[in-house]
């Protein structure tokens, strides 16, 4: 009794069988996952430390107010025109350079707080402020 005939037999397989090819990869993946953190190169630097203490140096923060009459105020002191650009000039030479917030009075002259800003600028002071107050 023949279970099969000659020509079942000579038959060619036509799949290729992937479990050997499937291990090679796996256990190439697992060289390569343990090898690769071990090859990794690394520059030698010496690096430079630096501290992290912040700069307590915060300049002082001027205020020149103009009232409704046209006077002017440095920090709540009245001063003279002549007076203010003196100090306005020493504001500007200091290191670091303090802020120039300056407050007019809604009734003031516009000529009054800009005679101000020309002279600030004239002094050479960098950092000019408006201060006013938001409508309720």
């Amino acid at each position: 009794m023949a279970f099969g005939t000659q020509d079942d037999q000579d038959e060619v397989m036509n799949e290729i069988n992937m479990t050997p090819m499937v291990d090679v990869m796996l256990v190439l993946l697992i060289i390569f996952i343990i090898t690769v953190p071990v090859m990794k190169h690394a520059v030698n630097i010496d690096l430079p430390r630096a501290s992290n203490v912040p700069q307590d140096a915060k300049p002082e923060t001027i205020r020149l107010s103009v009232d409704a009459a046209g006077d002017y105020y440095w920090n709540e002191n009245k001063v003279t025109e002549e007076a203010m650009l003196l100090q306005l000039k020493a504001a500007a030479t200091q290191n670091p350079q303090p802020e120039l917030h300056i407050r007019g009075d809604k009734a003031v002259r516009y000529e009054r707080v800009a005679t101000a800003m020309a002279a600030a600028q004239q002094a050479g002071v960098r950092k000019i402020g408006f201060v006013t107050e938001p409508k309720l």
